[in-house]
């Protein structure tokens, strides 16, 4: 009859079975902390790109609405037809040039997770090297 005391070969490989199940545990809830922190930090990014984008966009858009009206005022009697045109093209020139560059900017940004993503596969990397 094998021995299952605390002495016991048998009750050696159980408790390093145990230690093994709670060092992956605690693993695994490390790399979920920090997924939710990565997670909770992109929201807050966010959330203020769009406050500052909201705001930066409704007073550029006042303030070019109110200077393309004085243009068109000051030229009124002599070249108002050449006042809106010229506004015209420079506003469409202006919007495309944003344009551009708003579509470079998500093209350049940092991939989701990616700190997540490295930490885990530096543990893989350290689980398959032995």
């Amino acid at each position: 009859m094998p021995e299952t005391g605390p002495g016991s070969p048998g009750a050696g490989i159980l408790q390093s079975l145990r230690n093994l199940a709670a060092t992956g545990v605690a693993l695994l809830r490390t790399r979920l902390e920090l997924l939710a922190t990565e997670i909770e930090e992109e929201r807050l990014r966010l959330l203020s790109l769009l406050f500052w984008a909201a705001g930066a966009f409704y007073f550029l858009a006042v303030g070019v609405l109110l200077l393309a009206v004085l243009v068109i005022v000051v030229f009124w009697e002599s070249h108002r037809v050449a006042a809106v045109a010229v506004l015209a093209g420079l506003f469409l020139a202006i919007g495309a040039g944003m344009a551009a560059a708003a579509r470079k900017s998500l093209a350049g940004r940092r991939k989701l997770l990616s700190a997540s993503l490295d930490e885990l596969e530096k543990d893989n990397e350290q689980l398959t090297r032995r």
